[in-house]
Order: C-alpha cells, then sequence, then structure tokens
C-alpha cells in the first residue's frame, strides 16, 4: 500500500516534468519567431525606427518581451489538466496545434502592437 501510494505522487511529478519539457523546448521558437516579428519590422522600416533604437527603449522592448513569454505560459493551463486527464495519448498527438495556434497569434498580436501602438508614435 505504501509503494502504491508512493507511485502515484509521482506520477504528477513526471507529467509536469515533460510538460515542462515539451513547453520551454519549444518556448525557444516561439520567441525566435516574435522576435523575427520585431527584427522585421525594424530593418524594413527603418528609417522610421532610427530615432527610436537608443538604451532607453531598452526596458520597453524587455517589459514587452516578458508579456509575451507570460502569454505563453498559458498553455501550461491547457496542458496539464489534459496530460493528468484520460485524454493524455490522444492529446499527445495533437498538442501541436496548441503550439502552433498560439505562437500564429502571438504573431498578430505582435504585428499589430507594432503597427497600430508603436510605430504611429515613433518620432
Amino acid at each position: 500500500m505504501l509503494g502504491q501510494s508512493a507511485m502515484e505522487s509521482s506520477a504528477p511529478r513526471e507529467v509536469i516534468r515533460e510538460v515542462i519539457l515539451y513547453w520551454e523546448l519549444r518556448r525557444i521558437w516561439y520567441n525566435a519567431i516574435l522576435g523575427a516579428v520585431v527584427v522585421a519590422w525594424v530593418v524594413l522600416t527603418w528609417p522610421h525606427f532610427r530615432v527610436a533604437m537608443t538604451p532607453h527603449a531598452l526596458p520597453y522592448l524587455a517589459v514587452l518581451a516578458l508579456l509575451a513569454n507570460l502569454c505563453y505560459c498559458a498553455a501550461y493551463l491547457a496542458e496539464v489538466p489534459l496530460e493528468l486527464s484520460s485524454f493524455r495519448t490522444a492529446w499527445q498527438c495533437w498538442r501541436w496545434t496548441l503550439w502552433l495556434g498560439g505562437t500564429l497569434v502571438a504573431f498578430v498580436l505582435a504585428n499589430y502592437w507594432i503597427a497600430d501602438e508603436i510605430y504611429p508614435y515613433v518620432h
């Protein structure tokens, strides 16, 4: 009986460990894609953004990057309950769609934010 309860308590830990490993490896690609969006905007509109490229802008960029990564953590809200449910096997075949969908939403939001909230106000 004691051995069984020890196994039950380690199973969720192993699931959480696997979930973290899965999502944190993909966070690199998520950040690379959003970083590419920012670099593309700056490069393609260089004369416009040139005046904004100062050390003063770095804290703002850091806050936006932090917020983007905070949004990425929302995947855990869907992932952990599904991994601990009876749908685990089926979910593992389809969870890449959550990453892809979330990354596409972040891509669209980053472009919108830059185009509507940042670009017009850079002088």
